[in-house]
């Protein structure tokens, strides 16, 4: 079994899964996770990549994010599309990978990632709330490499 298949178990990707659909909500936003073993771009080009790849750059509000992990790095990488960027607090981006960042330090990754799902979330329902009609436009699985 890879790496990539065994960063979480069945249990921990569903629930991954249904934090983001608890997060996606009240929001018209959208949230992708993505993990594979390992990139040999720039981290953050690597998830501008992916966002492209999942089709991320074609929601209706320009309102994904995706947060993007490189296994075998012991990486990650958390990427705005153009409308969420330009409405977040200057230092929401850094502080919500911290979070993330504290919790695979210490070993919980389900809950750091869990954790930056729900933040992402609270940050779309407050710039981008759910309108009567919005569709939920991408998977909520997590995707892999």
């Amino acid at each position: 079994m890879s790496r990539v298949e065994e960063f979480l178990t069945a249990e921990e990707e569903q629930e991954i899964v249904d934090a983001i659909i608890k997060a996606e909500k009240n929001t018209s936003g959208e949230i992708r996770v993505h993990i594979e073993a390992h990139t040999r771009l720039d981290l953050l080009d690597r998830a501008k990549e992916v966002f492209h790849f999942l089709k991320m750059d074609n929601t209706k509000e320009e309102n994904g994010v995706l947060l993007y992990i490189a296994v075998n790095d012991r990486k990650f990488a958390i990427y705005g599309d153009k409308g969420i960027d330009k409405v977040v607090p200057n230092n929401f981006w850094d502080a919500t990978k911290e979070g993330i960042r504290k919790d695979f330090v210490a070993g919980n990754f389900k809950e750091g990632i869990i954790n930056g799902v729900l933040k992402a979330g609270k940050e779309l329902e407050e710039h981008f709330p759910w309108l009567h009609g919005d569709t939920n436009e991408l998977s909520n699985e997590i995707s892999k490499g």
